[in-house]
């Protein structure tokens, strides 16, 4: 098994009233086709009900909570351009034209139009393995791999969580074939280097992309949580 290191500090993830206000400047509000107002009021709920919103992002509580928008109503490839690094927005690698079709696999999403994900780690320690490696050990760990739209909304709110040489995939999400079997692409997050058909103008832009599900990346770690919550807002 490849070697293991501890985890780059990552600053704390702002308030989910900050998060939503973010969302909603965003404009994805009018994406997700849901008031600007609902968003408001679930993070406002979400904070009350478990104190989530402020801390030091560490363990699984305050700071370290995200709150996300169900793919079932944005999905991924409306997501990405919102992604900045710099003055370069993000982009979804040609070779991924299916981006949309990468679903939750091995992982339960709520019920709900809004939910929050907690305990938010980018698996450094990871760096260097396989998805195939990773996944069991994330399971035996008592954590939830990410799904894309999770570690997409993760970037738009920290965007400290994608730096060189420690970004991650998210392989909560796999595509299933018409035969039923898994595609072997499993998404990623990370910074282009401007090469190849990315093109140059793209350099240091936010990208996601895909890796093969048994090959290991020294750059990419692997995005998991300690659990989801849910809402009623759907």
């Amino acid at each position: 098994m490849p070697d293991t290191s501890s985890n780059t500090a990552l600053p704390a993830l702002p308030p989910l009233t900050d998060q939503a206000e973010r969302l909603i400047a965003l404009g994805v509000p009018e994406l997700a086709g849901m008031p600007a107002d609902e968003i408001r009021a679930y993070a406002r709920s979400a904070t009350a009900g478990d104190g989530s919103g402020t801390g030091d992002g560490s363990g699984t509580g305050p700071g370290d909570t995200l709150l996300a928008v169900h793919p079932d109503r944005v999905p991924a490839s409306a997501l990405t351009p919102l992604l900045r690094r710099g003055d370069k927005p993000g982009f979804v690698v040609v070779d991924m034209p299916d981006v949309d079709d990468f679903a939750p696999a091995g992982v339960e999403l709520p019920d709900s139009a809004l939910y929050v994900v907690t305990g938010l780690d980018r698996g450094d320690r990871m760096a260097n393995w396989s998805p195939e490696e990773a996944l069991p050990a994330l399971a035996g760990e008592g954590r939830t791999p990410l799904v894309l739209g999770e570690g997409i909304h993760w970037v738009l709110q920290q965007p400290a969580a994608l730096e060189r040489n420690h970004c991650f995939m998210t392989i909560g999400s796999r595509l299933r074939k018409a035969n039923g079997t898994l595609d072997a692409r499993t998404p990623a997050i990370w910074i282009s280097n401007g090469t190849g058909r990315d093109g140059r103008e793209r350099r240091d832009a936010p990208k996601v992309g895909w890796c093969w599900w048994g090959n290991r990346h020294t750059w990419l770690g692997f995005a998991s949580g300690t659990g989801r919550g849910e809402c009623n807002h759907r």
